[in-house]
Formats: C-alpha cells, structure tokens, sequence
C-alpha cells in the first residue's frame, strides 16, 4: 500500500495506515519475527549500512512491523516522525535525555507518574542536569522557574491520577520565548481526545500498553515528533541503546489501533456516567473528571480537549480504610495499577503508583489516603454503576 499522505479521518487512519503488504497480499498486517536482514551483495550492504539504499539493517534499528507501527501513529497525531520503544518509560526516558545534555535545566509539572518523576528527580541529576517541580496549572509557575540554561519543559495533562489539566498552548509559547522544547506525555487524553503537537508541543510520548494496547496484552511506548529532532537527537541513542519494540508487540498494537476510537469512545461515555453518579455519592468527598464542569481547570478541558478521559479520580471518605474496603467489595472492576483497558480497572496510588513519595509530596499532588483512580473499561454502564453502588453500601 501507498505510504502517500492522505486526509484520512482517524477511524481511517487507525486501520490502513503504515500499511506495508507483502508478495503474498496479506489483509491483516504481516508479523516480521527476525532478527536481522539478507543482502542481494556485498556492495548492497555497504551501501544500506551508509544510507545510500533504503531497507533494514537489523531489527534493534527498525523492522517492517515496527515501522507500520510507527507510521500509523503518526497518521494518527499528525507527526512527522516517530520510534516505537519496548515500554512507555522507555519511550520518556529516551524523549528526556536526548533533549538535554549536562548543565541544562529542566522544568516539569509536579503531577506526574511515579516512575517519570523519578527520572525527572532522580535519574538527571546524576548526569548533571537540574530540575525543577512546580504546579503546573498555573503558567506563572513555568514563568517563575525558568533559568538561563532552561531547555525542556516536561508535564502530563491530563495528570495521574488526579487528571488536572496543563494549558499546553501557553507552556509551550513560553518555551518557544526561550529556546526550550515541550514534552508531553498524553497517555490520560489519548491521541484521539488531544493533540499536543498542534497545540504546539514539539515532542509527544505514550505508554502504548495503555489505550493503544487496550487489552492487557503486551508493553509498548512511542516517541513521536519532527523529522530533523528525531533524525538529530533521537536516532543515534534509539539505535546504539536499544529500547527498540519488539515486532510481535507492534504487531499486537497495529490491532489495538484499529479499534481505539471504538473503545476510547465508549468508554469516555461511561465514564462521564459513572463520575456523575459518583459526584453525588454521600460517601465520596471528591471526583474530578475533565468532562464535568467542577472540574478544577474545566475552561482549559474546553479549550484543548475534545472529548472528557476514561479515566477517574475520587476520594472516598474515611481514608484508606473506606478505600480499600470499597476496593475490596467491587465485582467487576479488578484492582491493577494498568489503565486504559477493555476491563474497568481502580487502584490506589499512595500505596501502588506514587508509593515511593513522600506524605508531603502525596498531598502536595492532592493524593490522600482515601484516594482512587478508577479506569472505565467496556463493559456496560448500567452494570458498572450497579457494581460501584452495591460496593460503597458494602464499605460504609
């Protein structure tokens, strides 16, 4: 199949976009299990190893399923290019480090995950680069933090797990101001719901294992940005490190693709239903949800997203006790720290997710002891809300 450009909506894109065929004329895209690659001659593979020939050296550089991966990704967040990694912390990890060297600076929203902000906090400073955590709902405080040797502004919107949203546009006009690049990682809108490169974000990473997946399949990440930083920055590290994904885990990707907008559809739906039933609940204290109008940064929500999360946040009353009897009394939704999934998933994140915080940093994100993070899946609402209401009569 043609690779040309097309103006494919994203239900179109999502199913015949990247696609490569073979002699044979394969409907379902081809499972390229190897390693490594046959050359025609000797001259051929001089010739392919100084990119005077196009084709595939080795499969920790790039393999065909891969590529229809990535392609497709691109298709769909209207990026130039991308590089598909073997998990979501591969995929920031790599985004991260190729954007800055020793002595420069990064800012980064507070609210992130666990493992992104020990990156962040952690992992750089032991390669001579700062960092700075600030709340990142408030432009004011990227403005505040930013220094000289300022080159990367990181954050997630909307955040885990208390989905409070960033004002992307504005982040990154004040990183275009200084000569600093934006990185969002965009796991909780989903590419469908927000796009952050046409917001004005330069670089853009996914847990794939998440939505993309949809399943609980297999682990997945990409990176996904212009051409020339990608060619500049990211290339060489992505080929000499490898943290390159294998093809049968694109291959299961490329399938979950197909039916994103189906799934993230229904289960955005149920999960406004569900945040609703909840909000009026006399044992919970709090849900934020960014399709309901309470919610914290509810006029950035209409601004930049176009659709509400599948994803939510509550606080059940009474703390960590209510909560964790809540969690236990509940039929259908399985207690697991993954998201995005066909099946509804809840999980506490002071003691799964964000354990590793301290009690100060868990209050500063607003994560109490009462805390949950619900993930709607596709079963249908009626049971869901059925299944929630018996389980919160059972904890009281």
């Amino acid at each position: 199949m043609s690779t040309k450009k097309r103006n494919w909506k994203p239900q179109t894109a999502l199913v015949h976009g990247g696609t490569l065929r073979s002699g044979f004329g394969e409907t379902a895209e081809a499972m390229y299990l190897t390693q490594g690659y046959v050359y025609e001659t000797a001259q051929a593979a001089e010739a392919r190893f100084k990119g005077e020939e196009p084709g595939f050296i080795y499969s920790r550089y790039a393999n065909p399923t891969v590529d229809m991966f990535e392609k497709r990704m691109c298709a769909l967040e209207g990026a130039e290019d991308a590089r598909a990694t073997a998990s979501g912390m591969a995929a920031v990890s790599a985004a991260l480090l190729c954007s800055v060297k020793a002595g420069d600076h990064i800012v980064a929203a507070r609210a992130l995950f666990g493992s992104c902000r020990w990156v962040v906090e952690t992992l750089a400073p032991r390669y001579g680069i700062e960092a700075t955590l600030i709340d990142g709902t408030d432009i004011a405080n990227w403005e505040k933090a930013v220094r000289p040797n300022t080159k990367l502004f990181f954050l997630e919107s909307p955040t885990n797990p208390t989905l409070e949203v960033v004002d992307i546009t504005a982040v990154a006009a004040l990183a275009n101001s200084i000569g600093a690049r934006v990185i969002v990682d965009n796991v909780f809108a989903t590419p469908l719901q927000q796009k952050p490169l046409q917001l004005g974000a330069h670089i853009v990473v996914y847990s794939a294992t998440k939505h993309i997946d949809g399943q609980g399949r297999c682990l997945g990440g990409v990176i996904l940005s212009d051409k020339k930083w990608i060619d500049e920055n990211l290339h060489d590290y992505f080929r000499h490190t490898g943290p390159s994904l294998s093809p049968f885990n694109a291959w299961t990707l490329l399938k979950g693709l197909e039916t994103l907008p189906l799934r993230v559809r229904q289960q955005t739906e149920s999960a406004g239903k569900i945040a609703d039933f909840l909000a009026d609940r006399p044992e919970i204290a709090r849900v934020i949800y960014p399709g309901r109008a309470d919610h914290p940064q509810a006029d950035i929500v209409k601004k930049q997203m176009s659709g509400g999360s599948t994803l939510i946040c509550l606080d059940v009353k009474g703390g960590k006790q209510a909560a964790f009897a809540f969690q236990n009394a509940l039929d259908i939704v399985l207690i697991s720290n993954n998201l995005g999934d066909a099946k509804s998933l809840i999980t506490h994140p002071a003691t799964t997710t964000h354990k590793n915080l301290s009690d100060e940093a868990r209050a500063e994100l607003g994560i109490g002891p009462g805390t949950l993070r619900l993930s709607v899946g596709l079963e249908d609402a009626e049971d869901l809300l059925a299944d929630i209401d018996q389980a919160l009569k059972a904890a009281k």
